[in-house]
């Protein structure tokens, strides 16, 4: 099924493209009902590895919790050679950041940074301030037809791309046509490539509510139609590649070519902070850096820049495939015990399905009373009665109590829907 909307037909803020009272509506209960049991805004200390102790009472006082929400698969959100380029670019330069546009004086770190990457993966690498204002930056420039010859494409969106991404419809909206697919739907948007001279497809590579893209068919579509692709890989990023170039860019040519952008988060499974877009053409690298409204006035702060070149130091050591070897064996462990949706895949995002909203909630509230924390999902992340439990594994997160949250899965699930897990 598809939405569609045009350039200025007045529509948009109360349609397809920006529903956020609907979405708010929907979702607020629901929202009120988690805060209401302590499930969001928790606050706490991080320990050692995966465990925090919640609230701001004396340690000691304090049960630890176990943290299965954090995007950190490889656990590197707090490794010393990551902290230890963070505080040594601020000693450097003795600032944390310069209050100056890109385009008038560039910092020589991010510069070293930007071509640190663009050697590892093989790409023109931007980076920004963080993956939500590469994100956008980029539409904007992307429905101008910038990207794309000249030629305005009709931009179409994956139904569960990220928010960073769908945020953006409406502005995308003022300048071209605007569609909305069902969740990789692949005979859609091949419909639309045949139907329309110039298309750009929009989702994520890997998605936060677990799954990822058919990336081989959309290559495909790619050969056969000129398809344009802007694929976010926040949460492919460092867990796939012997450089850990991400789910998306492994599964591309060496050279990535003039019709894909890849956007990606240097947080997540990069474990430093900041955003990047790769790019596969010079040409587009200088409209980028010259016209993007995101990449010349924020730049990413030193502290931000330090961290990400330790972080690259790591990916271009053998502790990276160490590290993913230790992801996939938990991975695994978890498949092994508790069947998802995502089961066999080698990502780290597993999604829990229990329908309705209250039950999650209850099942999200009786793991984090055994000492387990993991998000509950529900509107807008999921549709209207099919919330779930994402579980978060990374490779910080000891065997045992992997083990131990599955067991807690199970039995909470029964005890709260009276069914055993999977429920059908």
């Amino acid at each position: 099924m598809q939405q569609q909307l045009t350039p200025s037909d007045g529509r948009y803020p109360t349609g397809p493209c920006r529903s956020t009272a609907h979405l708010i509506g929907k979702g607020r209960p629901y929202f009120v009902a988690a805060d209401t049991v302590g499930l969001r805004a928790a606050h706490g200390r991080s320990t050692a590895g995966r465990t925090f102790v919640p609230g701001a009472d004396p340690i000691d006082s304090r049960s630890e919790i176990i943290d299965f929400v954090r995007c950190s698969y490889l656990g590197l959100d707090n490794h010393p050679v990551i902290v230890a380029g963070a505080i040594a670019a601020i000693e450097a330069k003795r600032s944390t950041h310069r209050s100056c546009a890109r385009t008038l004086l560039d910092l020589d770190l991010l510069r070293e940074l930007e071509d640190t990457l663009s050697n590892m993966f093989c790409a023109r690498v931007l980076a920004f301030s963080s993956g939500v204002l590469a994100n956008m930056g980029a539409m904007r420039i992307l429905a101008l037809g910038q990207l794309t010859g000249g030629r305005r494409p009709v931009v179409v969106f994956d139904r569960l791309a990220h928010i960073s991404l769908a945020y953006h419809k409406p502005v995308v909206a003022d300048e071209t046509r605007v569609e909305t697919i069902a969740h990789n739907d692949i005979g859609a948007l091949e419909r639309l490539c045949r139907e329309n001279p110039v298309v750009a497809y929009v989702c994520d590579g890997v998605y936060s509510v677990g799954g990822h893209s058919p990336i081989k068919e959309l290559r495909q579509l790619q050969e056969r139609y000129g398809l344009f692709l802007y694929i976010d890989d926040a949460h492919g990023l460092s867990v796939v590649g012997c450089q850990g170039e991400g789910f998306a860019r492994s599964q591309f040519p060496k050279v990535l070519g003039d019709r894909i952008i890849i956007a990606a988060s240097l947080a997540n499974g990069f474990g430093a902070s900041g955003g990047m877009l790769m790019l596969g053409s010079s040409d587009h690298e200088a409209i980028f850096r010259q016209y993007s409204v995101d990449y010349a006035p924020v730049a990413p702060n030193l502290a931000a820049i330090g961290a990400a070149l330790g972080s690259c130091k790591i990916h271009r050591s053998p502790e990276l495939s160490q590290r993913q070897a230790r992801l996939a064996q938990r991975i695994d462990l978890f498949d092994r015990r508790v069947v998802t949706a995502e089961q066999g895949n080698s990502l780290s995002i597993r999604m829990i399905a229990i329908g309705s909203e209250a039950n999650a909630t209850a099942v999200a509230r009786g793991l984090l009373d055994a000492g387990f924390y993991t998000s509950v999902t529900f509107v807008p992340t999921a549709a209207q009665g099919r919330a779930g439990i994402r579980v978060c594994i990374t490779a910080e997160h000891e065997a045992r109590d992997i083990e131990r949250l599955c067991d807690c899965i199970l039995e909470q699930v029964a005890e709260t829907t009276g069914k055993p897990y999977p429920l059908r």
